[in-house]
């Protein structure tokens, strides 16, 4: 089970498996994003390519407007899933210890 919403402060919170089925779910959401947001991945436990495409469409996009995205709160197994990537050149990223 995947869910996205807005935290009471603003935040992005995602919770359980971003995967290719939870896509469309992701992308409408940030679809709707048009300025710079964190998105706190404390509570997500999975992450495919399939997730990390929505996450880099919607960075390029936020991009044009010179705003992005910025994701705290990464596990180790989702950091190395971005390093492995190439993708913590692409966003801003905080795990728990940073």
């Amino acid at each position: 089970m995947f869910q996205i919403d807005f935290g009471s402060d603003g935040q992005i919170i995602c919770s359980g498996r971003l995967d290719a089925a939870q896509c469309e779910k992701a992308q409408s959401f940030l679809d709707a994003v048009d300025n710079s947001r964190t998105i706190d991945f404390s509570q997500l436990e999975y992450i495919s390519s399939a997730g990390l495409g929505v996450l880099l469409k919607t960075q390029k996009r936020l991009a044009e407007s010179e705003a992005g995205l910025k994701i705290v709160n990464v596990n180790h197994h989702i950091h190395d899933v971005f390093r492995y990537s190439g993708f913590t050149a692409i966003f801003d990223i905080e795990t728990p210890n940073t």
